[in-house]
């Protein structure tokens, strides 16, 4: 079992290395945590990444999405246009 911990301003969770290894995360490896049915899921970003597809996104645009051209600047490098 795990506690909770607080510090100055943080609730933590302290996990060990043997869970770390098993759930395939590194110790400064950026995760993802989100909430499904009341559990607290953390994933690397690699993994949270993986469960969205392309058409997942795509689905997610509004039907009257209209793509617009930005104008950026003048180029400040090598830029070709």
């Amino acid at each position: 079992m795990i506690k909770i911990k607080k510090t100055e301003n943080q609730n933590c969770i302290y996990l060990t290395k043997a869970i770390l290894d098993a759930a395939g995360i590194n110790v400064g490896e950026d995760v993802e945590v989100t909430i499904q049915n009341g559990r607290i899921i953390v994933e690397t970003a690699t993994q949270a990444r993986r469960r969205t597809d392309l058409q997942t996104l795509l689905d997610m645009m509004p039907d009257n999405y209209e793509p617009e051209e930005i104008n950026w600047g003048k180029p400040t490098g090598k830029e070709v246009w």
